[in-house]
Order: structure tokens, then C-alpha cells, then sequence
């Protein structure tokens, strides 16, 4: 047990990409407040997302309405488990989707009301652009005003947009497929190290996906918001969040707005956060740090083994 904590600590939740067969079940079947996550997400949902979780099969689990939940309650189980284990963070950010996992964090929204929503909000982003019309691709080693003249010059009226700006190295373009196509060979043109088409079913983080964001804008505002108990960073302005109302807002202009993500972590970089924890699926955001600034401390937790080795790191940086 960590007593008392002297760095500054972040939490990063992962979006979506970061899922894999048979995430959570390790920590599922040793802990009981794991399982019980799965189960409160089985029952929230009205199927075994548990079941898709452990064993597949991963074309199911691929799709977007079942990765966006099964994405959130895996880092859920995680963060519970390792909360029985350490003091709670000082601030919480999370990659698009894994917003909500940092508000569920911050207890700005309960877990079973997040679980449907993120399953909403997958389906919607979905529906929003029919199969093949949209596209995204990543732009390696180009910095984010060279990339939006890239975008600029290759809509030809069409949408090119920065999507996810990740880390100075890589930043992700989401539009129409023509559009996005052309800004792919007009970066490697002008300098890019790589651009690469990426395997996904929408263009997410575009202004294409207007229509998911009036829908999931509406579902937003049905649900009850709380005051964070630690400031939320959102992904649309990189700013903290301290009250529900913007918490709100930024969960709304997400849909169409771009991942600030380099931004976010230079922002708790700034605010003085040392280390800082992935908590969930996968070590995409331990990978972006890298990218960003390779002095800080980051580790992950998404099953038993990286959980011993996290809470070893985090003993030593008390």
C-alpha cells in the first residue's frame, strides 16, 4: 500500500484501438470489484459484454458500438482495482472515448449511465456516415501547421480535418475518403516521414459526424452530471474541467472536434504531474508519451502483471 503520494499523479484512460480479446479477465477473475464492473456493464446493457471481453470472437468486438463500451468497462475494472491500491490521482484525462472513463474517475457520471451512452455514442458515430465514404489516416513526422495546410489543400470542397493530434510525431486526419486519400499523398509529397490509411469504419472527429453529435448531444442531457471530485482534462479545448456544465459540453463538441491530446499532457505537464498512469487495454498512451516528453514517468495498468509492476514504480515515486 502507497500511504502518501509526493509526485503529482495522472490518470490516462485509452480510446478507441486499444482493445484486445480477453482484456479484464485476469483482473476479472482475481478481483471481485472487477467482476463485479463486468457485471454492472452486462446488466446496464442487456448482454454479456463480459463474455465478448474475454473470449471474442474479435470481429465482434471491433465493432464500434461493443469497443466503445467494452473499451470503458475494462478501464473501469482496472481503475477499481488499482484504487484499492494507491491514492487517488490529482487529475484524470482520457484519448476521446476514454473521456468518459476520466469523468467516471472524477465521479462527474455513474458507470452504468456511461456504459449505455458510450454504446450509444459508438452506434451513432456509426450511423452517421454510410460504410466507405469516410476515411482516416495517419500523418507520421509532420508537425500540425503543416499538416492542416495538407488537409486545406486537399479538400477540394470536401471534409480534410486534423482529427487526433497525438503527439508532435503523429497526428491523425478524418474526412471524406477522396479527400483524405489526397491529403495522404500530398503529405508523403511534402516531407511526411509516412502517411498510412487506418483501418477504421468512420471518420470520426470530423465535422462528418454532426449528425451523431445532435444525437448523442440529446442523451447527454438526459443524464445527471456531477461536480468532478479532481479536474477532468477534455480533449476539445485541453483545458481542465472543475464543474459538470462544461464537462457536459466537451463530451458534446468531442464528436466533431479534434483530440488535443499533445496539448492535454503538456497542459498536467505544465500543472506539475510527474507521473502518470494508462489506466486499461493496451500502452497506446504510454507510447504517445514517449513521443512528447520522454523525462516523465509513465505506466500502465491492464491486468494483474502490469498492475504488480505499476504499483512497484508508483511505491518508489512516493
Amino acid at each position: 500500500m502507497v500511504e502518501s503520494q509526493t509526485e503529482l499523479v495522472a490518470f490516462l484512460f485509452p480510446g478507441q484501438g486499444s482493445q484486445a480479446v480477453g482484456m479484464g479477465k485476469d483482473l476479472a477473475e482475481k478481483y471481485p470489484v472487477a467482476r463485479q464492473t463486468f457485471e454492472e456493464a452486462d446488466e446496464a446493457l442487456g448482454y454479456k459484454l463480459s463474455q465478448v471481453c474475454f473470449e471474442g470472437p474479435e470481429e465482434q468486438l471491433r465493432l464500434t458500438e461493443i469497443t466503445q463500451p467494452a473499451i470503458l468497462t475494462a478501464s473501469i475494472a482496472a481503475l477499481r482495482v488499482l484504487e484499492s491500491h494507491i491514492p487517488r490521482p490529482t487529475y484524470v484525462a482520457g484519448h476521446s472515448l476514454g473521456e468518459y472513463s476520466a469523468h467516471v474517475a472524477a465521479g462527474t457520471i455513474s458507470f452504468a449511465d456511461t456504459v449505455r451512452v458510450v454504446r450509444n455514442r459508438g452506434k451513432y458515430m456509426q450511423e452517421a456516415v454510410p460504410l466507405g465514404v469516410g476515411a482516416m489516416a495517419a500523418i507520421l513526422g509532420m508537425d500540425l501547421e503543416n499538416v492542416a495546410a495538407v488537409c486545406r489543400d486537399a479538400a477540394q470542397g470536401e471534409v480534410c480535418e486534423p482529427a487526433n493530434i497525438n503527439s508532435p510525431e503523429q497526428i491523425v486526419i478524418s474526412g471524406h475518403t477522396a479527400a483524405v486519400k489526397r491529403a495522404a499523398k500530398l503529405a508523403d509529397e511534402r516531407g511526411a516521414k509516412r502517411a498510412k490509411l487506418l483501418p477504421v469504419s468512420a471518420p470520426f472527429h470530423c465535422s462528418l459526424m454532426k449528425p451523431a453529435q445532435d444525437r448523442l448531444e440529446a442523451d447527454l442531457n438526459a443524464l445527471t452530471f456531477q461536480k468532478p471530485v479532481f479536474p477532468v482534462v477534455c480533449n476539445v479545448d485541453a483545458k481542465l474541467i472543475a464543474d459538470f456544465d462544461p464537462g457536459r459540453d466537451a463530451l458534446v463538441r468531442q464528436v466533431t472536434g479534434s483530440v488535443k491530446w499533445d496539448q492535454s499532457i503538456r497542459l498536467l505537464i505544465a500543472s506539475g504531474v510527474q507521473t502518470f498512469v494508462e489506466v486499461g487495454p493496451g500502452k497506446v498512451l504510454c507510447g504517445l508519451m514517449r513521443q512528447i516528453d520522454r523525462s516523465r514517468k509513465c505506466t500502465n495498468v491492464g491486468d494483474e502483471a502490469s498492475l504488480q509492476k505499476a504499483l512497484e514504480q508508483l511505491a518508489t515515486a512516493a
